[in-house]
């Protein structure tokens, strides 16, 4: 049998473009633009034993990049700095092995490749497609990777094949988990609940046709029981890993706040568990569903009214696309920079600082001095994402409002802040998001849930729209837009 032997693209280059034998490889090859590597730095590992090329305009996009702040700066760095390392192992214009299996190279040629006159784009799209024809005519097929749509329909327009970064992504958000579930159980199991706990196998779900399906349990997954002798009759409860065991604190009231749905029973829950217990929390839903307030309440209700907090403050801060890079420009201490950001927060404590709604407004001078009062006497504390981040955060009730803005590796660096009694609650709406770079499916709060989907030590729920309490107004723009 013929060996296969490397073709190059050019005499002068040396650059591997394709095989020439009977015995071709199987692997396909990959362009990568800029926008892939400051998304996820480390993207290059995920190729499998596949070829990735990355041209060498990416390279001098992420040197131009290096400097800026943010994460961006931080990401077209870290890229960097892996390139360094594999450009010690070998010659990158050659090929050097990637850890998955794959082989990556620099592409520098490709500059006389003819693309159409009229083709709009920066020269620096134009570079990479250039790059992608070459091979493709070398070799008969490429997949160009890239998180620019536009980039993606221009290399459609030359039939390029073109897919977006997907590695970080979750499922659609009709198909990502809600941390709850609602299942039928037998009258008599139904009837000894909550004094006995029900086992997985005793509950069961009804497909569209009638049919019995057994459920799948997620640890720290919500339940909610019905007798299936009458739909009217319901319970609530939670998977703990092993049973279906009653809620903790359905008869709470924290800070004088009860629940009204039962979304909000499980809310509170969670919100409630010791840090010990459920160190992070994640909820999930649109506004109006009582996200904000109801952890709020459960902060306070923690701080103020237990004789012994198991926290030292309440934390709260809240991403925004432009603000965490711009804050040191603003004038001011830090909580006067942020305010304006943190309003919706304090809109919400002015309703639980006091609570007599015919009244409340009467002095507006005094409810907002009770709003400061918190803040002044350390009780909640409000700091920029950027300065939590890095941290090492200990006995803090720390609330990330808005999560939906944070990226993958926001969230993460959170997380991973974690310090001994912090409990951290995510909370957002994955389909109002403001970061240009991120969507439902590529956000830090989805991605966090899907990730700690099953943990002993996460608790995560998605507030349904027809849970949602802001007003009679709310609730029925919900139902009718």
């Amino acid at each position: 049998m013929e060996a296969a032997v490397p073709v190059f693209y050019n005499e002068d280059s040396k650059h591997f473009l394709c095989w020439k034998g009977r015995d071709l490889p199987m692997e396909k090859t990959y362009v990568l633009d800029t926008s892939v590597l400051l998304q996820t730095p480390s993207a290059l590992e995920v190729f499998e034993e596949n070829q990735v090329v990355l041209p060498l305009v990416v390279l001098e996009e992420l040197d131009g990049l290096k400097g800026a702040d943010g994460e961006q700066g931080a990401n077209a760095r870290q890229a960097i700095r892996r390139l360094e390392e594999l450009r010690m192992q070998g010659d990158l214009l050659t090929g050097v092995p990637l850890p998955g299996g794959g082989r990556l190279r620099v592409e520098t040629n490709c500059v006389d490749i003819s693309l159409p006159n009229g083709l709009p784009g920066s020269p620096n799209h134009r570079r990479i497609l250039q790059v992608c024809q070459a091979i493709r005519q070398a070799q008969g097929q490429v997949t160009l990777v890239t998180k620019n749509i536009l980039l993606r329909i221009k290399a459609q327009m030359l039939g390029l094949a073109a897919e977006d970064f997907t590695s970080e992504q979750v499922p659609v958000s009709q198909e990502q988990y809600t941390g709850r579930c609602a299942v039928f159980v037998a009258e008599k199991h139904f009837e000894h609940f909550p004094k006995k706990s029900i086992a997985p196998t005793d509950v069961y779900q009804v497909d569209e046709n009638g049919c019995v399906q057994p459920v799948d349990l997620v640890c720290n997954q919500f339940v909610l029981l019905r007798a299936d002798q009458s739909n009217r009759k319901t319970q609530l409860g939670r998977f703990d890993g092993k049973k279906i065991v009653p809620l903790s604190y359905r008869k709470k009231k924290p800070y004088g706040i009860s629940p009204r749905n039962v979304g909000q029973y499980f809310l509170q829950e969670a919100l409630m568990a010791s840090p010990q217990e459920a160190p992070l929390v994640i909820v999930k839903g649109m506004a109006g569903t009582a996200k904000t307030f109801y952890s709020l309440a459960v902060g306070l209700h923690a701080m103020l009214e237990q004789e012994e907090s198991p926290y030292r403050r309440i934390l709260i801060s809240r991403p925004n696309v432009h603000f965490d890079d711009d804050i040191g420009f603003l004038p001011g201490a830090e909580e006067e920079k942020i305010a304006p950001l943190l309003r919706p927060a304090i809109d919400n404590l002015e309703l639980l600082v006091d609570q007599n709604e015919d009244e409340r407004f009467a002095d507006e001078r005094s409810l907002s001095g009770k709003v400061e009062e918190l803040f002044d006497r350390d009780i909640i504390s409000a700091q920029a994402l950027n300065f939590i981040r890095g941290r090492s955060v200990t006995k803090t009730y720390l609330i990330i409002d808005e999560a939906q803005n944070l990226t993958p590796k926001q969230a993460k660096g959170i997380i991973t802040r974690a310090g001994i009694g912090t409990k951290i609650i995510l909370l957002g709406d994955p389909n109002q998001i403001d970061n240009p770079l991120l969507d439902e499916r590529t956000n830090g709060l989805s991605y966090a849930a899907e990730h700690m989907k099953g943990s002993p030590l996460c608790y995560q729920l998605t507030l349904s729209a027809q849970e949602c309490e802001r007003s009679a107004l709310a609730t029925d723009a919900v139902q009718r837009m």
